[in-house]
């Protein structure tokens, strides 16, 4: 699993012209499950994301995690994450996973993250979506549960 992990001020996702998911202050996550993907992936992810101390403490340090804060958490599945843009002009996208098992394993994420007492909303799987956020910092981290990067 792949993920970018946006700080964030607020945070919404619109389908069709209509709010699906909104968060204030906490973490904007965008989600890619790769095939070779299994609970474990879930598990590891999720427990990183939500205890990941990227918030600023009273001394600017980044120290405390969503869970300290108790933040919010607006999670978007985005397979684009697996584009392979190494070969080529168009990203191939061989390593997502297939609809039915990121399905399963993105609903799966979502209730980890909810059992660590988060408030998660999401988007809406294999939907067009439009992603609106106040990224503060900017802080942006990239995470790959294989710890690929």
């Amino acid at each position: 699993m792949r993920a970018v992990v946006q700080l964030t001020d607020s945070a919404e996702v619109w389908v069709d012209s209509q709010l699906v998911g909104s968060i204030e202050r906490g973490l904007t996550v965008l989600l890619g499950v790769e095939t070779t993907d299994t609970a474990q992936d879930v598990v590891y992810l999720a427990e990183k994301i939500v205890n990941l101390r990227i918030f600023p403490d009273d001394t600017g340090k980044m120290n405390v995690s969503l869970v300290d804060i108790k933040g919010e958490l607006l999670v978007v599945s985005q397979f684009t994450l697996l584009g392979d843009c190494r070969k080529g002009r168009r990203p191939g996208f061989d390593r997502a996973a297939p609809p039915a098992l990121a399905s399963i394993l993105y609903d799966s994420f979502i209730e980890q993250c909810s059992r660590a007492g988060i408030r998660v909303a999401s988007g809406k799987f294999r939907s067009d979506m439009v992603v609106r956020l106040s990224n503060h910092g900017p802080v942006t981290v990239l995470l790959d549960s294989k710890r690929n990067f």
